[in-house]
């Protein structure tokens, strides 16, 4: 149930961009720069890695509307399942990715060089560390904004939200239709 005065029914994160379209642009145009530039990581992986970090954190909106968007985008669909990622199956390569993101994410304080060097070694360039590391911030950002605003849609909904949305306009075009409610 939302926590916003202006909106107390269930509220869907395109409902709060488009109550804040400024704030909405501004942080659609950032997870678009993290999430879709260029990089070694495909948009796949990436969707990926948030589905996992959204599932360390329990948030079930973001789990579910990422999910599809990492399927769509050429992730295996049987390695997502019910709030979590089976690691087992995921590339050998990701598995260094999936351990620090883990670790950033629940004990950020912990991390070392060990952790990081272990994704070099895996053949990752530092474009894609940074990559990974501006993910898991803005995975764990929009983790606590979904629950801190009380976006609590089912799951069919989340999912709904993600497939209709991530892999077909992105983030750059739903930033586009939020910007347009500030003309």
């Amino acid at each position: 149930m939302s926590f916003l005065l202006s909106s107390p029914g269930v509220t869907n994160l395109p409902d709060v961009m488009n109550l804040y379209p400024e704030r909405g642009s501004l942080i659609l145009r950032l997870i678009d720069d993290i999430m879709r530039k260029e990089s070694q990581l495909s948009d796949g992986e990436r969707e990926l890695i948030f589905t996992y970090i959204s599932a360390l954190n329990a948030c079930q909106f973001c789990f579910h509307s990422h999910a599809p968007a990492a399927t769509a985008l050429g992730i295996d669909e049987s390695a997502i399942g019910n709030m979590e990622i089976d690691l087992d199956t995921q590339n050998a390569k990701l598995k260094p990715i999936f351990s620090y993101v883990k670790k950033l994410t629940q004990t950020p304080t912990q991390v070392t060089k060990d952790d990081v060097n272990a994704i070099y070694a895996a053949g990752w360039n530092e474009q894609a560390f940074m990559d990974v590391v501006g993910i898991c911030c803005v995975v764990n950002f929009m983790n606590r904004f979904v629950n801190g605003v009380g976006i609590d849609v089912d799951a069919d909904t989340a999912r709904e939200t993600g497939a209709s949305v991530l892999p077909t306009i992105g983030y750059s075009g739903w930033a586009e239709n939020v910007e347009k409610l500030l003309a």
